[in-house]
C-alpha cells in the first residue's frame, strides 16, 4: 500500500498555500457579478482550512462561502487550502500549520483513540457521498466486496476516510482488509488514470469524478452511497462525513471566530437547500467542473443535494454508526473508550446567526 506524503508536510503546505491562494483569487475574480465580492477588514481573525480534495462535491460547502462572500460578511478571513486526502490534512492540523480540516467526520473518533483532542464544530453532509466503482472489464467478476480478496483498490490515500471505509466494507464481506491492497490514487484525473491503466480494480470516490467514469465507460458502480438507504444499507447507519473540524484546545481559545465560521457555514447550507444544481454550478470556479462538463456537474449535483445537511447539526444516531465502523477493523480504536460527545459540537451551529 502507498505510504503517507508527511514527511514532506511542511514543504507541501507552503506549496498547497500558494497555489490555493492564486486559485481562489482567480475564481472570485470569475464568478457572478457580487459573489465573492465583499471585503474583510484586516483586522478581521484569519483562519487557514486544509480541505482533503476541495473540487469534490462532498467538500463543496467550503469554496461555495467564499463565491457567496459569506466568510467575509461573517467578518473573517479564510484561506483555503486544497490537500488530496483528509489523513494528511488531519495531520497537518495536529502539526499546527491549519487550524481546522475540511473532511470527515470520523477522523475525529480516530484522533480521539490515539489520545488527540479534536472536535466537529459544524456538519456539513449527512450521507457519506462515496461511491465504489469498479473497472467495466470486470463486471460480473466483483459483485460486492465479498470479492476484493486479492484486488487492488483505490483510495485517496493511507489514512483517509476512503481508507477507513473500504477496510470496513471488505471486513463487513468477509474479506480481511490484509487480503487486499489499497493504493492511494487521490481522486478526479489520477484516481480515473488508475483505472484506466489498470493500476486498481475497484475504487472508492465522489461526484464529479463517478459521473466522468461511469460516462465513457471506464466503470461501473458497485455500491452508492449518495443516498440515504445506500449509505445505510453499506454502512448501517447514518455516517456524518464532511465537517469542519478542528483541536479541541484551539476552538475553546478562539470561540468568538469559530461562531464566525460556523455562521458562514450555516448560511451556506441553507443557501444549497434554495437553490438547484445549476445555480450552484454558477457559482463555483470552473475548474471544479472541467473535468466531466457543466451539464453532467449538474447533473450529478442536482441527484446527490439530499447529501447536504440543512442544518449543521450532527444527526443524532450518526456518531455511533461512525465510532461501529471504525471499531470493526480499526486497532487503534478496538477495545478503546470513546467519548462520542467529545468528538463534535452543536454549541456554534444552536448559536450561528444568518450571514446571507
Amino acid at each position: 500500500m502507498n505510504t503517507k506524503r508527511i514527511g514532506a508536510a511542511g514543504a507541501a503546505f507552503l506549496a498547497a498555500t500558494t497555489m490555493a491562494a492564486c486559485a481562489n483569487n482567480a475564481s472570485g475574480s470569475t464568478t457572478a457579478a457580487g459573489a465573492g465580492a465583499a471585503t474583510v477588514d484586516a483586522s478581521a481573525p484569519t483562519v487557514t482550512i486544509m480541505v482533503g480534495g476541495m473540487s469534490k462535491q462532498i467538500y463543496l460547502p467550503f469554496m461555495l462561502a467564499k463565491q457567496l462572500g459569506y466568510y467575509a460578511k461573517a467578518g473573517i478571513n479564510v484561506n483555503l487550502v486544497d490537500e488530496p486526502a483528509g489523513g494528511d490534512a488531519t495531520q497537518n492540523m495536529l502539526a499546527g500549520q491549519v487550524q481546522g480540516v475540511g473532511g470527515f467526520y470520523d477522523h475525529n473518533i480516530a484522533l480521539q483513540a490515539q489520545g488527540k483532542s479534536s472536535e466537529a464544530v459544524v456538519s456539513m453532509l449527512q450521507i457519506p457521498g462515496e461511491v465504489e466503482l469498479c473497472r467495466s472489464d470486470l463486471k460480473g467478476a466483483v459483485k460486492s466486496p465479498a470479492d476484493f480478496k486479492g484486488r487492488s483498490l483505490g483510495i485517496t490515500d493511507t489514512g483517509s476516510s476512503t481508507d477507513f471505509l473500504t477496510q470496513y466494507l471488505s471486513k463487513k464481506n468477509g474479506v480481511d482488509p490484509s487480503q487486499e491492497t489499497r493504493r492511494g490514487v487521490g481522486a478526479g484525473q489520477t484516481f480515473l488514470a488508475a483505472m484506466k491503466q489498470k493500476a486498481i480494480d475497484c475504487g472508492m470516490t465522489t461526484e464529479p469524478t463517478v459521473s466522468q467514469a461511469v460516462s465513457d465507460g471506464t466503470a461501473f458502480i458497485l455500491l452508492d452511497m449518495r443516498t440515504a438507504e445506500g449509505s445505510k444499507a453499506a454502512l448501517g447507519g447514518t455516517y456524518p462525513a464532511t465537517s469542519l473540524y478542528m483541536p479541541t484546545d484551539w476552538v475553546n481559545s478562539n470561540k468568538a471566530t469559530v461562531q464566525k465560521l460556523v455562521n458562514a457555514y450555516v448560511s451556506t447550507l441553507a443557501w444549497i437547500q434554495q437553490h438547484d444544481g445549476a445555480a450552484i454550478a454558477d457559482k463555483m470556479p470552473a475548474a471544479y467542473y472541467k473535468g466531466v462538463g457543466k451539464d453532467a456537474y449538474v447533473k450529478a449535483l442536482n441527484s446527490e443535494k439530499g447529501i447536504f445537511n440543512p442544518t449543521g447539526l450532527m444527526p443524532e444516531d450518526g456518531p455511533k454508526t461512525c465510532l461501529a465502523v471504525l471499531g470493526e477493523f480499526n486497532p487503534k480504536v478496538q477495545g478503546k473508550s470513546i467519548d462520542l460527545a467529545k468528538t463534535y459540537t452543536n454549541e456554534f451551529v444552536k448559536a450561528a446567526s444568518s450571514v446571507g
